[in-house]
């Protein structure tokens, strides 16, 4: 056994407070959207499908809705733009590499609201353009997930011979196309999935570009809404996270591929 290594009882501590520090804040906000005049209860819950109630709730869904089509457009621009970007860097301008990062990392350091104000003329001429719907802020975040989007698409690029693998398909006929999609893709499906599972939490929870920018979003509407029915914002945020934890586990698991069958 390793002498570094925690013991048993350390591992379970540290086990505990990770767990508490995730666990307390949810189970306090569960808690909360139950509580009624008579005691614990589903009322609240319940209320979400009651027909009364859905004019109140109408600006959540419309800005749930922005924000999966925000999400899946977000995650189109990595996937389809980003990627091939980073693969064409890494195998024919490698001595971009260095720039190429930086410029990518770079809006990890820079605020959100300072963002906005860089980005706010070039939304003007969007808007005269392309229109004054949500969907036009997936530019923007594509911006703020490009640091973490790059960091995973790059570890798996940095784990796989990216270089050995195009120079086999090419040596046997295969197109570009043919080599991004069949042969390196499937080699760095785990980063790509990571990079659109961040996309995607990066998408729901953002808040101060949209609301600077004046779009309704997922979490913009919650601010709204919250200030009639406090509980609902709750309610969707449980919703929200539950959705995002099963869809890292979905990711996951595909990440992992088929298994292997013994022999």
């Amino acid at each position: 056994m390793n002498g570094l290594a925690p013991s048993r009882a350390t591992r379970a501590v540290i086990g505990i407070v990770v767990g508490a520090f995730f666990a307390v804040p949810l189970v306090s906000t569960f808690l909360f959207t139950l509580r009624g005049t008579d005691g614990l209860s589903f009322a609240h819950w319940a209320a979400l499908f009651d027909p009364a109630a859905s004019a109140s709730l109408k600006p959540i869904w419309t800005g749930l809705g922005n924000s999966l089509i925000l999400a899946v457009v977000t995650v189109a621009i990595v996937l389809f733009l980003l990627a091939p970007t980073m693969i064409l860097v890494n195998l024919r301008f490698p001595r971009l590499k260095a720039a190429f990062e930086f410029i990518a990392l770079l809006p990890i350091s820079i605020p959100a609201i300072v963002l906005v104000v860089g980005l706010a003329p070039i939304y003007l001429q969007i808007g005269r353009t392309l229109g004054t719907g949500t969907w036009t802020l997936a530019f923007a975040y594509g911006v703020t997930v490009l640091p973490f989007a790059f960091r995973s698409i790059q570890a798996s690029i940095d784990a796989a011979d990216l270089r050995t693998l195009s120079e086999a398909a090419r040596s046997l006929g295969a197109g570009w196309p043919t080599v991004v999609l069949r042969v390196l893709a499937p080699n760095l499906r785990q980063g790509l999935l990571a990079a659109a599972l961040i996309s995607i939490a990066v998408v729901l929870g953002e808040f101060t570009i949209a609301s600077l920018l004046n779009r309704q979003v997922f979490q913009t509407a919650m601010v709204v809404v919250q200030k009639q029915d406090p509980f609902a914002p709750a309610i969707f945020t449980l919703l929200a996270l539950l959705f995002v934890f099963l869809l890292l586990l979905l990711i996951g698991r595909v990440a992992r591929g088929p298994r292997k069958a013994r022999s």
